[in-house]
């Protein structure tokens, strides 16, 4: 076994009512939080409980709910600017990635202010207000990432900011919170949880540790595939508990390895046409998978025994079976996403070294290819 070095600060909360039960873990991080969310958390009762846990162990709080999909500068700025003004000492993020997301770029920004074209510039310092992460959706894993992903209008595509500060310091999970979530929603975040598993399997960075969660999550995505394709979609709060679970599981892979050319591909999708983020990396997978079984065959077979399937096909054929999406593009698009794709740092570190023709090939093999007269993909 060759040396490897894993980091893992975030302390995970699981379990039913943990935000409530154990709201005291809150206490170390200040006396005054800003709540970091969007609109939906104040329906699926996250909002309520985070309001209760902060109440209950006597810590002041205002509430930032300006967070949307795909978080723009703008919104990080004025959520940093609110910190600032109303003394915030900690952040509690409530939501899916992009709240999550949104909660730790707020928290970098509110102790080192910067001007929109410096902050994808890096050189991150550890003054860093603490974060509290209360995952709404099961996807991202954002609530155990060194990550932040913004919308970038200078690159015209999503972007990442990262740094070690940036872990949150504690993470809550509870899968009540996803009880409402429609299917579209918890396929596609199901589908961001996968990607990240199976990409993290393909980096130079990945480890022991890492692999480990990366197959056990892929073990319980497939395990709830039959669920996830039933027509009468319905999810047992346990169904959900194990979702986020697997979520967690992944984004604890991506926090040692990074991610690789799904994500790249993916981001020019979800920036320029709207694509959600978990549908754009889902499309794109089982052909990125069929690339690495021809160069890297042991760990594809791995991934593919976790998954309880024999052959890329299989993994393909599942996908395409529970997300049922129409996205389409021109060829034209497409070659200039693989043009941009392939100088994406991303690429650095993956395993199996795709060049921009692999990616084109991904693309195009992944059925986008807009038909004549259609939206629909070939």
């Amino acid at each position: 076994m060759t040396g490897f070095v894993y980091q893992m600060p975030t302390k995970i909360i699981s379990g039913r009512d943990c935000l409530t039960g154990r709201g005291e873990l809150l206490r170390p991080l200040g006396k005054k939080a800003l709540i970091v969310t969007g609109r939906s958390s104040s329906e699926n009762g996250a909002l309520a409980d985070a309001v209760t846990a902060l109440r209950n162990n006597g810590r002041e709080f205002s509430v930032f709910d300006g967070v949307r999909p795909n978080p723009t500068l703008d919104c990080v700025q004025a959520g940093a600017e609110q910190a600032r003004k109303t003394g915030a000492e900690f952040v509690v993020g409530i939501g899916g990635g992009s709240a999550l997301d949104a909660a730790k770029a707020v928290a970098v920004l509110a102790r080192q202010p910067r001007p929109d074209e410096e902050i994808f510039s890096g050189g991150w310092s550890e003054d860093v207000l603490p974060v509290a992460a209360v995952p709404t959706t099961a996807g991202t894993g954002s609530e155990v990432t060194q990550y932040a992903v913004l919308t970038n209008d200078f690159a015209k595509t999503k972007t990442s900011i990262s740094s070690p500060a940036f872990f949150p310091k504690l993470a809550f999970l509870d899968g009540k919170y996803m009880l409402g979530l429609g299917r579209a929603v918890t396929v596609n975040t199901a589908a961001d949880a996968l990607s990240h598993a199976v990409e993290g399997m393909f980096t130079l960075r990945s480890t022991p540790l890492s692999d480990l969660a990366a197959l056990e999550s892929v073990r319980i995505l497939f395990s709830l595939f039959p669920k996830l394709e039933e027509e009468n979609f319905r999810l047992s709060c346990e169904d959900r508990d194990e979702l986020l679970y697997a979520s967690m599981l992944a984004g604890t892979v991506i926090a040692q390895s990074g991610t690789t050319a799904v994500h790249a591909m993916g981001y020019p999708l979800t920036y320029h046409h709207g694509t959600p983020h978990g549908e754009a990396n889902g499309i794109l997978l089982g052909e990125m998978l069929a690339l690495c079984a021809e160069r890297l065959p042991e760990r594809t077979e791995k991934i593919l025994a976790a998954a309880g399937l024999k052959t890329t096909g299989e993994f393909k054929a599942a996908l395409k079976r529970v997300l049922r999406s129409d996205a389409a593009y021109t060829r034209e698009e497409l070659e200039r996403y693989a043009r941009e794709a392939a100088k994406n740092p991303k690429l650095a570190g993956v395993t199996y070294r795709p060049d921009e023709e692999d990616l084109l090939r991904i693309y195009l093999e992944s059925g986008l290819v807009k038909k004549e007269g259609t939206g629909a993909g070939v």
